[in-house]
């Protein structure tokens, strides 16, 4: 069996960082990672960058690698959703609820996809009713610190955007050099908390795996964008670069939907490959355990929702309120498995590189510093 690595929830995950940078701001937040003061602070958000990912190609990516550095978890799944929420709250996905990819919305039979935003038969979920907790920007715009959040146009007004993101001012910005050209701008007008995201580094690990000679080539754009985001800075600024996840390339597919273990007495498959959520139908929950349990048994951590709130996977605690967006089982593999849905997902089924374990690979993100 793999070495499950819990998420160090309270002094060492994603969850802790955004209270730290406000902290480092001079609000009134907890200061878990002991971040230094500075009059204004750039977060770099590099989908898909885990730490292990970093380390294996350091020489791509010759900036980011000299500089000062530590490790984060990503939080519990290790998934864009959950943690651009933990970054957006700083709260645990216990608390704010974005506990998966793909979640049960209770008493309705439909999954909210939390990262496109959609149901099924044209229903709709208000993004500040599914999470409803303040954001970080908010706070900060109450104590009178504007922030400015730098992303391609298509994320602006999203739902996840109006879930996660509440209180930004938003600079749409396409290209790499735009996007660096909009965070220095908003910098130089004394913005002092910007945050940029980059996206296409997951995408590529998506499609032709981390290490990929596509994924190497957007892991030098990265470093390029640190390098040029690092020489930017006003005297006083730090710069942070960090990651949402990182990622393993599957060597192995089980389609869940067609393997008759798998599908007896399932009633709903959400989650994602690395990190199902599997609800079953009433008063089966039992016997989907088993059954998933001895089906994945050498290549999966399979366990009950109850297990898994107890364990700690999506923080200290969970709110009730929250409880039946979780499957009744959770599948999470160790081994290089994708757990798959071809006829629902037919586009993640063809992936290479997947993400959401409590794996090293996936959890471990660093957390770089560069300050002037």
């Amino acid at each position: 069996m793999g070495n499950m690595l819990v998420p160090r929830y309270g002094g060492g995950s994603l969850t802790d960082l955004p209270g730290s940078l406000l902290a480092a701001l001079g609000l009134r937040e907890p200061n878990a990672l002991a971040i230094e003061p500075a009059d204004r602070i750039c977060l770099f958000l590099v989908d898909g960058l885990g730490a292990e990912l970093l380390r294996a190609h350091a020489e791509t990516a010759p900036f980011l690698s000299g500089l000062a550095h530590r490790t984060l978890t990503a939080g519990f799944p290790a998934t864009t959703v959950t943690s651009l929420c933990s970054l957006g709250t700083g709260l645990t996905p216990g608390e704010h609820g974005m506990l998966g990819l793909l979640l049960a919305v209770p008493g309705t039979g439909h999954l909210l996809n939390c990262l496109r935003w959609t149901m099924p038969d044209g229903l709709f979920m208000d993004p500040e009713e599914w999470q409803p907790a303040a954001t970080v920007y908010q706070r900060a715009a109450q104590a009178g610190i504007e922030s400015v959040y730098v992303a391609p146009a298509e994320f602006e007004g999203t739902g996840l955007t109006r879930a996660v993101y509440r209180g930004v001012r938003y600079l749409a910005a396409e290209a790499p050099d735009d996007r660096v050209a909009r965070a220095r701008e908003a910098m130089r007008e004394r913005s002092a908390h910007v945050t940029v995201y980059y996206g296409d580094l997951d995408a590529a690990g998506h499609m032709t795996g981390w290490g990929s000679e596509e994924w190497l080539r957007r892991l030098g754009i990265v470093d390029d964008m640190a390098r040029r985001l690092a020489e930017g800075l006003p005297p006083g600024s730090a710069l942070y670069v960090t990651a949402d996840h990182g990622m393993i390339n599957a060597t192995e597919k089980i389609d869940a939907e067609s393997v008759p273990e798998l599908t007896a007495g399932v009633a709903m498959l959400g989650g994602e490959a690395r990190a199902r959520h599997v609800y079953a139908r009433p008063g089966a929950a039992k016997q989907v355990l088993e059954a998933w349990r001895e089906r994945l048994d050498g290549k999966a951590w399979v366990v009950s929702r109850q297990e898994a709130v107890d364990s700690g996977w999506f923080g200290p605690r969970v709110r009730d309120a929250w409880l039946g967006r979780i499957g009744d089982v959770i599948a999470v593999p160790y081994a290089d498995v994708a757990i798959t849905a071809p006829g629902n997902h037919p586009i993640e089924a063809l992936f290479t590189g997947y993400h959401g374990s409590l794996t090293r690979a996936e959890q471990h993100v660093p957390l770089l510093e560069v300050r002037t």
